[in-house]
């Protein structure tokens, strides 16, 4: 079973709205350059300057009695071409539309419920801020103070009112400030990732209020145009280690299935240093498929990791096949992406830990809105 929810505005607008972000569009945006630098916790808020950003949260939660859940909850702000925008003065005015998924995976039950929304903006049905950290879409928000973070989301019997509190520094990917997703300046994101997130709070399933701790992971991303004519999708990974270590890995697809040479990821120690890792540090195999009666897309549900320099060979598998969202209705793909679980050796040692996998490109070839 599953829930959807799309709210404010017509497909009919999102889709014209979204045919102005090509090429020229893209011109009147900041691109993702070599140089830049992070600074927290001004960075946590929009930068409205770049054409794409989303705020993602995603996170392992168990009650006291031992029940567990995945969640995931993304916020998504699409940078409309000036031409577009129309009387910058009127509170109609659509400068950006918000997008959001909230998906819930209820791992005894095997049971994933998922929603969306979209909004033009329009009289603050939606936004982000620039001088603090706040994004919202109705009543779905993401916000912080520097010190802590706070969710909340609604839909159906199912909610999350959630209170994250960071314990290591953000990781920040790529290199000199970039994260390349293909050749060619601009085809990229400034990217960080919060990776250890101590989590408490409440969460509603089916209209049961539970009280739940755990933890969760956090990425922002911010450029323009950052995938390439040649890429059909991709396969990302967030991995939370026993051991203290956190692992981010991500594949873009070209469209003959090979790799890309631009995917890359980062190992994140115990102490919070970051490892950049190029392409030719580590090695994605699928070991076993789940097709989605729905979509029809074939979509691996266990990986092999192997991260040679650091001997780390992982067994990524996922906590249950149907983790598939249909998210046309406001970001116009439809992706896997759920809760995972993490088994292997780290220095011939046995290890064990959480994670979220994302998949696109699989029930359609990926064709980028945002």
């Amino acid at each position: 079973m599953r829930g959807r929810r799309v709210t404010i505005g017509a497909t009919a607008l999102l889709c014209l709205l979204l045919s102005g972000l090509g090429a020229s569009g893209e011109a009147a945006f900041r691109q993702a350059l070599p140089g830049y630098r992070f600074v927290f916790p001004r960075d946590h808020a929009s930068h409205p300057d770049f054409k794409t950003e989303w705020w993602y949260y995603s996170g392992h939660l168990h009650t006291n009695d031992g029940q567990r859940f995945g969640y995931q909850l993304t916020f998504f702000r699409v940078g409309v071409d000036p031409a577009l925008r129309g009387d910058s003065r009127s509170r109609w005015a659509v400068r950006d539309l918000y997008l959001a998924h909230f998906a819930i995976s209820d791992l005894a039950d095997r049971r994933f419920q998922y929603w969306e929304r979209r909004s033009r903006g329009a009289l603050d049905s939606a936004g982000a801020l620039t001088d603090a950290f706040k994004v919202w879409n109705g009543p779905w928000a993401a916000g912080g103070d520097g010190k802590t973070h706070h969710l909340t989301a609604s839909a159906e019997g199912y909610a999350i009112d959630l209170t994250l509190t960071p314990t290591k520094p953000p990781a920040i990917h790529g290199v000199n400030g970039v994260s390349q997703k293909a050749a060619g300046l601009g085809h990229a994101s400034h990217y960080y990732s919060l990776t250890k997130i101590a989590t408490e709070g409440t969460l509603i399933v089916a209209g049961k209020r539970l009280a739940v701790t755990g933890s969760t992971w956090m990425d922002h991303e911010f450029g323009v145009g950052q995938l390439g004519e040649s890429q059909a999708g991709w396969d990302w990974f967030s991995i939370q280690l026993d051991g203290g270590a956190e692992l981010m890995l991500y594949q873009i697809r070209r469209a003959d299935g090979r790799p890309d040479p631009y995917s890359s990821g980062s190992l994140i120690r115990p102490d919070g240093r970051v490892e950049h890792l190029p392409l030719n540090a580590f090695s994605l195999t699928p070991q076993e498929f789940w097709q989605s009666p729905k979509s029809g897309g074939r979509y691996p549900i266990r990986w092999r990791i192997q991260v040679p320099s650091r001997r780390l060979d992982l067994s990524v598998r996922a906590a249950f096949p149907d983790q598939e969202l249909d998210t046309r209705g406001s970001t116009l793909v439809t992706y896997w992406e759920g809760s995972v679980a993490i088994s292997g050796t780290a220095d011939n040692r046995p290890i064990t830990g959480v994670g979220y996998l994302e998949m696109t490109g699989y029930a359609a070839p990926f064709r980028q809105p945002l």
